[in-house]
């Protein structure tokens, strides 16, 4: 079995899928949480000068996304053929247009702005994102409450982190989405990844 480590920020950001993939597998990692003071040292070593970065037996690998699907695959998570895969990845996806919704609320300076940003947020592109994810989980094929097949993918934590993001700007979020709620729940029945999520340090993002 390869070795794993997980070089990143102290913060769940665009590493947390890669977390929560090997957390949900039972694989454990290492992880290097770089502090911000340390990263312009660290980022000529990079290869993209972007992190996360995942070593597998010191070998580099780069693009968030990319890992966690590599992850998924390695472990049984990615969907078992072509058209599942597709599957998995339009939530995949969707997760990422969300994370970088998101992102661009978190990182404005301009308070004025950045009410409005939150505003459209709760108003229109959270409720926007949770009838797109309800209708992929209706119509995947999914069973046992997944998005796909009838175990946990890759699918079901990108849909789980990126309401982790959603609901600390409104907690009613998933109140009008029974559906992505029970969703919710049920990802949080894996006994590694509930483990994992009572400790996890806070973070906004």
């Amino acid at each position: 079995m390869p070795s794993y480590k997980l070089i990143y920020f102290a913060v769940r950001g665009r590493g947390e899928l890669i977390r929560l993939t090997l957390t949900a597998a039972g694989q454990s990692f290492e992880e290097d949480r770089i502090t911000f003071e340390d990263w312009p040292a660290l980022k000529p070593k990079i290869p993209t000068g972007q992190l996360p970065v995942l070593e597998v037996d010191g070998k580099q690998l780069s693009q968030s996304l990319a890992i966690a699907r590599y992850l998924a695959r390695e472990f049984g998570m990615a969907g078992k053929d072509s058209l599942e895969q597709c599957l998995v990845d339009q939530v995949i996806d969707t997760g990422a247009d969300g994370l970088t919704a998101f992102v661009k609320w978190y990182f404005e300076k301009e308070e004025e702005k950045k009410e409005e940003i939150k505003k459209n947020l709760v108003e229109t592109s959270i409720p926007h994102f949770a009838k797109i994810l309800t209708n992929f989980l209706e119509n995947s094929g999914g069973k046992n409450g997944f998005f796909v097949g009838s175990t946990l993918t890759l699918a079901d934590l990108a849909c789980h982190e990126m309401f982790t993001d959603f609901l600390q700007l409104n907690a009613d979020a998933l109140k009008d989405f029974p559906k992505l709620a029970a969703h919710r729940q049920k990802v949080e029945e894996n006994e590694a990844l509930k483990a994992y999520l009572e400790k996890r340090p806070e973070s906004v993002i």
